[in-house]
């Protein structure tokens, strides 16, 4: 059966009848598995043997090149203010600089 034709009130309302009650989540559960959205199964076997770091196959294409940068306190300030995810930022923000500029 393919899940992109699964009529989700359908097998609710089966799925309920069947266990005489309201299951909190199912709706979303099978909106999820009909999205293609499928949760992994976590046993303590697989927890244990995960190691630190990425998982293997997930690195990125482009790597970021490491660089030493000045910047006025106040700059930095804000951009840290901003939250985690903040050198990131400042990666987006010259990228889109650049590419008005006409120069990426």
């Amino acid at each position: 059966m393919t899940l992109k034709k699964l009529n989700v009130e359908k097998v609710v309302k089966a799925i309920e009848t069947d266990a005489g009650e309201s299951l909190e989540g199912l709706r979303e559960s099978l909106a999820q598995a009909k999205a293609g959205v499928f949760a992994e199964i976590h046993t303590p076997q697989l927890i244990a043997s995960r190691q630190r770091g990425r998982p293997p196959g997930t690195a990125k294409a482009t790597t970021k090149e490491p660089v030493k940068i000045r910047l006025d306190a106040d700059v930095i300030a804000a951009l840290r203010a901003t939250g985690d995810g903040w050198q990131t930022r400042i990666n987006e923000t010259l990228r889109a600089s650049l590419h008005l500029a006409g120069r990426v």
